[in-house]
C-alpha cells in the first residue's frame, strides 16, 4: 500500500510539473522553430519536425515526430505540409494550430510571424503575453537594422542596374534587395531542356549577370542557365542551418545578402 500511495504521489507530482513547464511546441519547418525560440525563450520547449536541407512538401515523417507531435500544445506550419492536418486529426486534434503562410526570407514577413508566434503563445499563456510581446519586439528591432544595413550595401553596389534570373522561391528577397530580376523559374524537377533553352534566350537579351538558385530546390538547373549565359551562379537558402553561419533567420539574412554581394563585387573585379 505505501508504494502504492508514493507512485501515485510521484506521478501527481509529475503532472504538475508538466503542466508548469515550457509550452511544448512543434514547428514544421526550422523557421518556425528558429521564430518561436526567439519569441518563446525559456517559456517554450521547440522541436523542429523537418530538418533544415528538406523540402516541407516531401518530407517523410518518423515515429518521432509523431509523438512531438501528440505531446504539442502548439503546432506552426506553413501550409505547404500535405501531411499535418491528416496527422493532427489522429494524434492530437486538440492542439492549438497556427498556419505561417507566404515567403520568409525577407523582414517584414519574419517579423509578422514573430508577432503572430507571439499572440498564439500569449493566447495559451496569457500571464506571459507580454513576455512574448517584448521579445518578438526585440526581435523585430534587430531584423529592421540588419534590413537597413543591407538595403544600403545594396545600394552602394548598385544592384538595381544588375540583371538576374531567380529561382522563384528566392524572387522576393532578390527584389528586395533590389536586383533586376528578368525572370524566374520554379524547381528543377519540374524544368525540361525548353525550359532552359528560353530562360538562357531571355537571359542573353537581357544581359543576365547572375543566376540564384535555392539550395532545397535543387541548383544544378541554375547551374547549367548561368554557365550557357557566362553568368555567376549564386546559391543561397531558404532555411537557416543548412549553409555554415547561417544559424537563425537574422543571420540567414545577411548570409544570402553577402552571397549576392560577394558575386556582384567580383563582376566588378
Amino acid at each position: 500500500m505505501r508504494n502504492l500511495l508514493l507512485a501515485i504521489v510521484l506521478s501527481v507530482f509529475t503532472v504538475v510539473a508538466l503542466a508548469q513547464g515550457p509550452i511544448p511546441v512543434v514547428a514544421t519547418s526550422v523557421v518556425l522553430a528558429d521564430l518561436a525560440d526567439e519569441v518563446g525563450g525559456e517559456e517554450v520547449s521547440v522541436t523542429a519536425i523537418i530538418p533544415a536541407g528538406f523540402c516541407p512538401a516531401h518530407y517523410d515523417l518518423r515515429p518521432s515526430d509523431l509523438l512531438a507531435v501528440a505531446r504539442a500544445k502548439l503546432v506552426l506550419y506553413h501550409g505547404f505540409e500535405p501531411w499535418l492536418e491528416t496527422l493532427l486529426s489522429n494524434v492530437n486534434p486538440d492542439a492549438h494550430v497556427v498556419a505561417l503562410k507566404g515567403p520568409w526570407n525577407t523582414p517584414e514577413p519574419m517579423i509578422e510571424k514573430a508577432r503572430a508566434i507571439s499572440t498564439a503563445l500569449g493566447e495559451l499563456l496569457p500571464e506571459k503575453a507580454g513576455y512574448f510581446a517584448s521579445r518578438a519586439e526585440a526581435f523585430a528591432q534587430e531584423v529592421q537594422a540588419l534590413g537597413e544595413e543591407l538595403k544600403v550595401r545594396a545600394k552602394e553596389l548598385k544592384l538595381s542596374q544588375v540583371p538576374a534570373i531567380v529561382m522563384a522561391w528566392q524572387a522576393d528577397f532578390a527584389q528586395w534587395l533590389g536586383l533586376d530580376v528578368v525572370a524566374t523559374y520554379p524547381p528543377e524537377e519540374r524544368l525540361s531542356l525548353k525550359d532552359l533553352a528560353e530562360l538562357a534566350a531571355q537571359g542573353r537579351e537581357a544581359g543576365v549577370l547572375l543566376v540564384i538558385d535555392n539550395l532545397q530546390s535543387g541548383v544544378s538547373f541554375g547551374a547549367r542557365l548561368a554557365h550557357e549565359l557566362g553568368a555567376m551562379h549564386v546559391v543561397l537558402t531558404n532555411f537557416p542551418g543548412a549553409i555554415p553561419g547561417a544559424v537563425d533567420l537574422p543571420t540567414m539574412l545577411q548570409a544570402n545578402a553577402e552571397a549576392i554581394f560577394s558575386a556582384v563585387e567580383s563582376l566588378e573585379g
